[in-house]
């Protein structure tokens, strides 16, 4: 090689490393490394039904940028306001570093939202990269939501829908009966994951009706109200899906009900309530008096959006750039030489050799469950059963599930099961039973009644970690990515216990029997469920 070609070299080197995009490009490279347990989660998450728009958002996120980014002219005076971006990364960062330390993925896909908020800012600055907001709350919609709060919404929407739909075949003279989220017409019960699988089209529907609000014209309220419809517009379809294939099934026949259930699973309900979304936008301007057609009043104009792409080359150096692809790959180099965390695996004993009998508690045959409630359950070991005593008025229910990885879905919390069961949670009270029993260490449950039609029964159940006894799911989450980092355990158990206040019998006397069994179990619960010293 000649000198000349030397210095040219050199010097294309030299222009590389003086380069904004040059930093940027390495800034992204060295991100899709440290968050690659998060676009891991996203992927797997995009194989769901409820989740399966998500490869669209970023596409339509980055057309939403070039959207805004025509509203904000070239500003060439240097950029001097990144420290929000700074700051913002270093977020990111944390987030991302606690969820690999977890091992919750979910984590990790939401830090990488954050990382892009930061290199916007880092890029453009405070002053121009704040009005890029929009197209970065956007891309929310591609995350899953933590199992927790998903279980929860799903099981209140649910509710809501089959209680709309039921209504609506009462009003046509279908005779129907519901039972928590069981439509019993008779000759067909329709199941809760049936009732309520039009509701998968909530999240698509909500991404749609941000865009859709984003380029609307009108006024602030009115893009709110687009904004906010998606769920009730959902809910009300899907329960007219209800009440549909509950007058089918009345009036034409069982065998229609398959065809007509698969024609509207698909989107089908997505195309209905983006019709209808556009319908309440009509509505609006009518009712503001504007004179502006449906067309004109989305901004639909994509004119010169190639063209803002290639602005990306004004992106000046940094030090807050630099420091970006610097600190994100000296992470991933740091990560990778450590090696990912491992989970503890703890010994126990499976609950196979669960004793049969606890002091005058004799347990019955242990109670398998269906295929699909073991799936819906996602437990690595079970135990139900039923323990009676014959100086007992009636018997108690013992019910553990253990997970060895709380990470991969964890325990299920029964205020979602049990309604989806038909029961009605009359009373529920997180206490500290220590008192009762004479414990001198907290032990913290939940204390329900439930009732179905006539029946009512008395509940005591509580989330299990490492000797730790949580009664409020939320907080169970919060204890379990503390200890994943903290002792590298993330197993756990859910336990419940279950009696019939009987008639003519008090809610005392059903406590005191499911009191004296809850000492006996808990006697003998860490052989099954280790505590912190296992």
């Amino acid at each position: 090689m000649t000198a000349r070609s030397e210095h040219s070299a050199s010097s294309t080197f030299a222009d590389y490393l003086h380069s904004g995009v040059f930093w940027l490009f390495i800034s992204t490279l060295a991100a899709l490394v440290f968050f690659q347990e998060g676009f891991n989660a996203l992927l797997v998450a995009w194989q769901l039904p409820e989740y399966s728009h998500g490869p669209l958002i970023p596409v339509l996120s980055l057309l939403l940028f070039l959207r805004q980014l025509k509203e904000v002219p070239v500003d060439p005076t240097p950029v001097t306001d990144r420290g929000a971006g700074v700051m913002l990364l270093i977020f990111a960062v944390i987030l991302g570093t606690l969820g690999k330390l977890s091992q919750i993925d979910e984590v990790v896909a939401y830090a990488i939202i954050l990382w892009v908020g930061a290199m916007l800012l880092i890029s453009w600055g405070w002053r121009q990269g704040r009005h890029f907001w929009p197209p970065v709350v956007h891309l929310v919609y591609m995350l899953p939501l933590p199992g927790v709060i998903y279980y929860k919404v799903s099981t209140y929407l649910q509710t809501i829908s089959s209680e709309l739909g039921v209504w609506m075949l009462q009003l046509i003279n279908v005779p129907v009966f519901l039972e928590g989220n069981i439509i019993d017409l008779g000759v067909y019960k329709l199941h809760v994951a049936e009732a309520c699988s039009g509701l998968r089209y909530l999240f698509p529907i909500m991404s749609f009706s941000y865009i859709f609000a984003v380029l609307f014209k009108g006024t602030v309220w009115h893009k709110a109200i687009l904004l906010l419809a998606a769920v009730p517009i959902t809910i009300v379809m899907n329960s007219v899906r209800i009440a549909f294939a509950g007058w089918l099934v009345n009036y034409v026949g069982l065998e229609y009900l398959e065809g007509f259930s698969h024609f509207f699973e698909g989107w089908i309900i997505f195309m209905i309530c983006v019709v209808l979304l556009f319908m309440l936008a009509w509505m609006m301007l009518r009712f503001t008096g504007s004179r502006m057609g449906l067309v004109d009043a989305l901004d639909l104009d994509t004119s010169g959006w190639a063209s803002q792409a290639t602005r990306v080359r004004f992106i000046a150096p940094s030090r807050a750039l630099i420091l970006s692809a610097v600190l994100l790959g000296a992470g991933s180099v740091a990560w990778e030489t450590r090696g990912q965390v491992g989970t503890v695996i703890v010994e126990r004993e499976p609950f196979i050799l669960f004793p049969t009998t606890l002091n005058t508690w004799k347990a019955g045959i242990p109670e398998a469950l269906t295929p699909d409630i073991q799936e819906a359950l996602g437990a690595d070991d079970y135990h139900s059963v039923q323990f009676r005593n014959p100086d007992a008025a009636a018997q108690v229910g013992l019910f553990i599930a253990w997970y060895n990885d709380q990470t991969k879905g964890g325990t299920h919390s029964p205020e979602i099961c049990l309604p989806g069961a038909g029961w009605e949670i009359a009373k529920l009270d997180r206490i500290d039973i220590a008192p009762q029993v004479g414990f001198t260490e907290p032990y913290n449950l939940n204390r329900a009644i439930i009732q179905k039609g006539q029946t009512r029964m008395l509940v005591y159940y509580w989330f299990e970690q490492h000797g730790r006894h949580t009664a409020w799911d939320f907080a169970a989450k919060m204890y379990l990515l503390w200890d994943s980092i903290t002792i590298g355990r993330t197993d756990g158990a859910l336990v419940r216990m279950t009696t019939p206040i009987l008639s003519g019998e008090t809610e005392e006397d059903a406590e005191t029997r499911l009191q004296e069994m809850f000492l006996e179990t808990t006697k003998v619960l860490p052989r099954f469920v280790p505590g912190l010293d296992a």
